[in-house]
């Protein structure tokens, strides 16, 4: 919401696609989900930018391998730096910019199968409630955003506080604006 917030148009263009979506239901339903494909981009460049962990859980190799000319020997633990992976210039035209956009025709997934994304890690190790807090955000963004206006009451902070997982250093100030009011 921070990141939708701070990006006046990517708001409008998400609010178009869902209350067009949606019409005079009354609200949003996982049916709808399926239909919003600009909200599956700004989900993805959010969880690219802010990944809910950013750096996962430490795995350890089981055999030799390389990675690049690294040698990787058995026992060795390893660090997967999700929040640098997001920002890789070699992988990410202008990294630090909020560009929902860049996954239009794109096969990157937050499944864990592009290595260039991976918000809930990858393989057997992935997060096991990814989908279900890949399907709570999507029906709770599209609900608020289907009903509500927002007004931005101070300039959004999107610094993180250090820790495990990513969580905001400054809470988010916004107030509903324009309720549009719809029979439930």
């Amino acid at each position: 919401m921070a990141e939708i917030a701070r990006h006046p148009r990517v708001m409008k263009k998400l609010q178009t696609e869902i209350r067009e979506l949606v019409g005079d239901k009354g609200k949003v339903t996982y049916e709808d989900l399926e239909g919003l494909e600009y909200m599956k981009m700004v989900i993805k460049e959010t969880w690219r930018l802010h990944a809910p962990s950013p750096i996962l859980i430490p795995r350890e190799a089981m055999s030799k391998f390389k990675i690049k000319n690294y040698d990787i020997y058995p026992g060795t633990r390893i660090h997967v730096n999700t929040w640098a992976i997001g920002r890789n210039p070699d992988v990410w035209k202008d990294p630090d910019e909020f560009i929902p956009e860049r996954f239009v025709d794109s096969n990157v997934d937050t499944k864990g199968t592009s290595f260039e994304l991976l918000p809930f890690g990858s393989g057997r190790r992935g997060c096991p409630a990814m989908y279900m807090g890949l399907s709570t955000v999507e029906y709770t963004l599209a609900n608020l955003l289907y009903h509500f206006d927002w007004k931005v009451m101070e300039e959004v902070s999107i610094e993180e506080a250090p820790g495990l997982t990513s969580h905001r250093k400054h809470p988010l100030h916004l107030v509903p604006v324009n309720v549009i009011h719809r029979k439930f």
